[in-house]
C-alpha cells in the first residue's frame, strides 16, 4: 500500500500565522515528546514513521511549499509537486499518474489519502493499514475511515452507512453522505449509526486511472502536469467520492481532530502562551500567539485567540475564529517565509513618489546553509551582517564575513552566503517597481559555488 499526504491549502484559516507560503500544518504550536514546538506535518510524518509506513509514503504539495517542507521534514522524503494549486481531485489524479508512470506502480496496489493535519493517536494508522483488508474483502471501490462521533457536530461531513443487515464485522457498506448538518440533524444521524468523514480513504490505483481514462486524460505524470488546468477545479469528495456506488467504511472508535482553526489547534496546544506577552489571570481559556518582539497584553478577556505576526493581528472570540478566511482579503504577500536555508522576514515595504519601492528583510541562514548563486535582473541589495560569520562569494570574488560588515550588491551580479555558524543579515532591497525584477539563478548548491567560483 502507498500512503500519501495532501499538503495544500490557501493559508486563510490560521491567519496571520499561516499565509499562502505557510500554510496552517507548518505552524509550530504543537509539543513533540521532547517538549520542542513542532509542526502538524511534523508530527503527522513522525507518526507515519513510527508506524513503520515511512518507506512507502508520498507528500503531495504545491510549489510554494518545497522549501518549507524540505525545512521541516528534510530533503528526502518523496514529494509529488502540484504545477499549481486547483482542489483534491486534481492533486489525487496528479498523485496516481505520478505513482503509475514514475513509480511504476501496479494497478492492483492500494493507495490510500490523508489529510496532512490530523491530530491522532499513534493507532489511528492501525486502522489506515487495514483499509487495504478492507478493499480486497468488501470489493468496494473505495474504503473510508469513519470516526465515530463524541458529540453532534455541525462542523463535519457525516458517513451513513447502510441498512444493519448488511454490516459486517469491522466495516460497513456506506449508503451516503450529509456534509454539515445543524446540530439536531447530527444527533439524528447518531442515532442512525453516523460517522464523522475525516476525508481518510483508499482505492486501488487502477480505479482512478481507469476513471481518468474515461474522461480523456492522460495517465502519465509529464503528460498530466502539461494538461493540469484542464482539470475540474473540484473536491475529491464531490467528483468521485460521492458518485461511487460501492464504498465501505471502517468504523474508527479513537481520538480524532482537525486541527483546522484557531479554537479546534488550541484546544490541543500545551501551553496558553507562546512569544512575548501577558494574560491576566481573569482570562479563562483564552490563548495567546506572538511572533513579534513586541508583547502583547490581555486583560480580562475569555475564551479568544490573540494570534499576532509579520502578517497582521487577530483577536478573536473562538466560536467566530472559523468565519476568519472570509475577512481575509489584504493586498500583500508573505511577510514571513521559512526556506530551505532558514527564514525571512519583512520588517518594511515602502513605494515611493518617484516610483522607487524599497523593502527591507531581516534573514536567518542556519549553520552550514547557504543562498543559491543568484542575481537580481533589476534590484540592488544592501546586505548589512548583524550575526555569526560565514563565507561570501560576489561576482566570484570570496570573503569571509561577520557582524558589522556591510555588502553592496549591484543589480545584475552574482551573489551568495555560506553560514559557518549561525546568521543574521539585514537585508535593504531597491530598485524601480515599474521594472520588474526577475531571479536569475546559476548554482543552487554551496558545492558547485566551491567548483566554480571559491580558489
Amino acid at each position: 500500500m502507498k500512503l500519501v499526504l495532501l499538503s495544500g491549502g490557501s493559508g486563510k484559516r490560521l491567519w496571520p500565522l499561516s499565509n499562502d507560503a505557510r500554510s496552517k500544518q507548518f505552524l509550530k504550536v504543537l509539543e513533540g515528546e521532547n517538549r520542542e514546538r513542532i509542526s502538524m506535518v511534523q508530527r503527522v510524518w513522525g507518526q507515519i514513521e513510527a508506524n513503520g509506513l515511512g518507506e512507502s509514503s508520498f507528500i503531495a504539495t504545491s510549489r510554494a511549499q518545497i522549501e518549507m517542507m524540505r525545512s521541516q521534514i528534510g530533503t528526502d522524503v518523496p514529494l509529488i509537486i502540484e504545477p499549481q494549486r486547483r482542489d483534491t481531485f486534481p492533486a489525487i489524479a496528479l498523485v496516481c499518474a505520478y505513482l503509475n508512470s514514475v513509480q511504476a506502480v501496479h494497478p492492483e496496489e492500494v493507495v490510500a489519502i490523508l489529510p496532512v493535519d490530523p491530530y491522532v493517536e499513534n493507532h489511528f494508522f492501525d486502522a489506515i493499514k487495514e483499509l487495504e483488508d478492507v478493499l480486497n474483502r468488501s470489493g468496494a471501490d473505495l474504503a473510508l475511515i469513519g470516526v465515530q462521533p463524541t458529540y453532534p457536530s455541525s462542523k463535519y461531513g457525516y458517513i451513513i452507512p447502510s441498512d444493519e443487515k448488511t454490516w459486517h464485522t469491522d466495516y460497513k457498506r456506506v449508503s451516503h453522505f450529509h456534509e454539515k448538518p445543524s446540530e439536531k440533524k447530527a444527533e439524528e444521524l447518531i442515532r442512525r449509526q453516523a460517522l464523522w468523514n475525516c476525508g481518510v480513504f483508499a482505492f486501488k490505483l487502477g480505479y482512478l486511472l481507469s476513471l481518468l481514462e474515461s474522461r480523456g486524460y492522460p495517465t502519465r505524470y509529464e503528460e498530466l502536469v502539461e494538461r493540469y488546468q484542464e482539470l475540474p477545479q473540484i473536491s475529491f469528495d464531490y467528483e468521485v467520492v460521492e458518485k461511487a456506488a460501492n464504498i465501505s467504511v471502517l468504523p474508527y472508535e479513537g481520538y480524532w481532530k482537525d486541527l483546522g482553526t484557531w479554537n479546534t489547534l488550541t484546544e490541543e496546544m500545551a501551553n496558553n502562551q507562546i512569544g512575548k506577552g501577558i494574560i491576566s489571570d481573569d482570562c479563562i481559556n483564552t490563548h495567546l500567539i506572538n511572533e513579534l518582539e513586541i508583547p502583547v497584553s490581555i486583560l480580562g478577556l475569555s475564551n479568544v485567540v490573540v494570534a499576532a505576526s509579520p502578517d497582521g493581528i487577530l483577536v478573536t472570540e473562538k466560536s467566530a475564529s472559523p468565519r476568519i478566511k472570509d475577512f481575509i482579503n489584504y493586498d500583500q504577500g508573505p511577510m514571513y517565509e521559512e526556506r530551505q536555508w532558514g527564514w525571512t522576514r519583512i520588517l518594511d515595504d515602502q513605494t515611493y513618489e518617484d516610483g522607487r519601492c524599497v523593502v527591507t528583510k531581516r534573514v536567518g541562514v542556519e549553520a552550514g546553509k547557504s543562498f543559491s548563486y543568484q542575481m537580481h535582473s533589476n534590484r540592488e541589495e544592501v546586505w548589512t551582517i548583524v550575526k555569526g560569520h560565514g563565507e561570501f562569494v560576489h561576482n566570484g570574488n570570496y570573503m569571509k564575513v561577520q557582524p558589522g560588515n556591510v555588502l553592496h550588491i549591484p543589480a545584475k551580479t552574482l551573489h551568495t552566503i555560506r553560514a559557518l555558524t549561525e546568521m543574521e543579515v539585514i537585508i535593504v532591497q531597491s530598485g524601480l517597481k515599474a521594472e520588474k525584477n526577475q531571479i536569475v539563478e546559476l548554482y543552487s548548491t554551496w558545492d558547485e559555488v566551491s567548483r566554480h567560483c571559491v580558489k
